[in-house]
């Protein structure tokens, strides 16, 4: 781990599917995050992600990197412009302070209207001993 090494980019399409299994699985059952036409009807152009799904991918993205011993100490993040279907996020991450196996990472994820998500990820990669 060394300040100022990149993360691999991460491309995720954003799909239909995508949005509503995660609203599901974290049992966010507003209706901007699967219903079309209700989303609408408060201005939004179609169903959008919810920060639950975003956190996760953000904390999949950083474990990716990391390995499987990564464990996530902190993940603070800040919405910007929505994920809609058809769309596709790119995550780009950069180490930004190292503290013995203690790493924090800025996260951004754009989409095609501008940056998604923005963030810091604390983890700790513990040594492994054979």
């Amino acid at each position: 781990m060394t300040v100022g090494t990149e993360l691999a980019p991460l491309t995720i399409p954003v799909t239909r599917t995508l949005i509503v299994a995660g609203a599901i699985a974290s049992r966010d059952y507003q209706d901007v995050h699967h219903d079309a036409e209700l989303a609408r009807q408060k201005g939004a152009p179609d169903v959008f992600m919810n920060i639950l799904t975003t956190n996760g991918l953000v904390g999949r993205y950083v474990t990716d990197h990391f390995g499987p011993t990564a464990v996530l100490r902190k993940v603070a993040i800040r919405l910007g412009a929505p994920n809609h279907p058809g769309d596709t996020m790119v995550l780009t991450g950069r180490i930004e302070a190292v503290d013995g196996d203690t790493a924090t990472v800025h996260v951004v994820g754009a989409n095609g209207l501008g940056h998604h998500v923005t963030g810091a990820v604390t983890v700790t990669v513990p040594e492994v001993t054979p």
